[in-house]
């Protein structure tokens, strides 16, 4: 194996080019990672993508850029519900990939592409990237070592306010946001999916809430301003999973969160408390209970426990650079194909529990990049 990673961009919007997207923070991986090409249904946008970014060579489809480029891998930043069809296309083309969040569809495309990678020994990554992060890297490491004692429950916070929800609107029509095969559940609960499963493990079973807050969005600045969107996927899910043992979590899904003053991570542990990413704070913070005799409190270290430094510093091409880790050095996948299956067996009995107003029990299962 080289030791520099060829890679294809598939797809060029806000992922691929926006200033915490891959092509931005590509550079970090000089020498290491060399993007030989970039494509795009809309030819154009591929074009002007690759002449801004330094890209070689542009086309108008998939297919044209395996077929005419000598590529080891290919980077899927495509819309939601393609997902599966083009990383499908790519694994059979014999590249390895890193694909963005949800894996795919349904739990039938989730196996088939995790068989595929098997089958071809093809090192298959999948975003969010969170996992990589230091402060939640840490917590995870924290809560195996007992620094907080058995975990009692977690609020987990991974929502915004929706795409064109904002006051600067949206650079590209955001309507398939809000489209079935869509949706924040998707987008962005996805998120919260995979930080605490990665922290806790497997979840058993699932509880939730889902509707339609406002039947019609309208985009509220930039180039799409005043576009009317109708909603037709949930855009307000509330569910709740459940680790065994007693352990609980609390994760929402919405395009509803204008704002938030708390952390995006809590988990409460009979012991203590660990705080991520608090809005104004620390990127992780401990409380410990008896730190003295008759003492709680927050812990206060000579250092920080962890610093958001590799999300500020590569962006989204963390993605590609843990690609190109698995591939040229044989690094144990953190971003696994298996975890993101069972993200998307979450999401789909989040679905079916508020359709249906029962428990969904949980079948598939991962190893946790962290355990012990």
């Amino acid at each position: 194996m080289a030791n520099v990673l060829r890679v294809g961009i598939l797809g060029s919007g806000g992922i691929a080019t926006a200033p915490y997207g891959v092509l931005p923070n590509i550079h970090h991986y000089a020498g290491r990672v060399e993007v030989v090409a970039i494509a795009d249904p809309d030819l154009a946008l591929a074009r002007a993508t690759a002449t801004r970014f330094g890209v070689p060579v542009a086309h108008g489809s998939l297919k044209a850029m395996l077929d005419d480029t000598d590529l080891d891998a290919v980077v899927n930043l495509t819309p939601i519900p393609v997902h599966a069809e083009t990383s499908r296309l790519i694994l059979a083309r014999g590249k390895h990939l890193a694909v963005e969040k949800p894996l795919a569809a349904t739990l039938a495309e989730a196996d088939e592409l995790i068989a595929m990678a098997h089958e071809r020994d093809l090192a298959l990554v999948c975003a969010p990237p969170d996992l990589l992060h230091e402060p939640y890297a840490r917590a995870a490491t924290l809560v195996r070592d007992g620094a907080i004692g058995r975990v009692a429950f977690a609020r987990v916070r991974s929502s915004h306010a929706g795409p064109g929800g904002g006051p600067h609107g949206w650079q590209s029509d955001p309507s398939w946001f809000y489209r079935e095969g869509s949706g924040p559940l998707l987008d962005m609960g996805v998120y919260g999916i995979h930080q605490i499963t990665g922290i806790l493990g497997p979840a058993l079973r699932v509880a939730a809430f889902a509707g339609v807050t406002d039947a019609v969005r309208t985009v509220r600045g930039g180039p799409f301003e005043g576009l009317e969107m109708p909603v037709t996927a949930a855009d307000n899910c509330l569910f709740m999973l459940d680790f065994g043992d007693s352990a609980y979590a609390v994760v929402d899904g919405t395009f509803n969160v204008h704002a938030s003053r708390s952390p995006k991570l809590e988990i409460f542990g009979r012991q203590g408390v660990l705080s991520v990413l608090r809005p104004d704070g620390p990127d992780l913070e401990l409380y410990r209970t008896g730190i003295a005799p008759g003492v709680d409190g927050w812990v206060q270290p000579t250092e920080p426990l962890a610093r958001d430094t590799l999300r500020h510093t590569y962006g989204r091409a963390l993605l590609v650079g843990h690609l190109a880790d698995v591939v040229l050095d044989g690094a144990t996948p953190v971003l696994t194909a298996e975890h993101a299956r069972h993200a998307l067996e979450i999401m789909t009995a989040v679905t079916v529990s508020a359709r249906e107003r029962r428990f969904v029990d949980l079948t598939t299962t991962f190893r946790p990049p962290y355990a012990s």
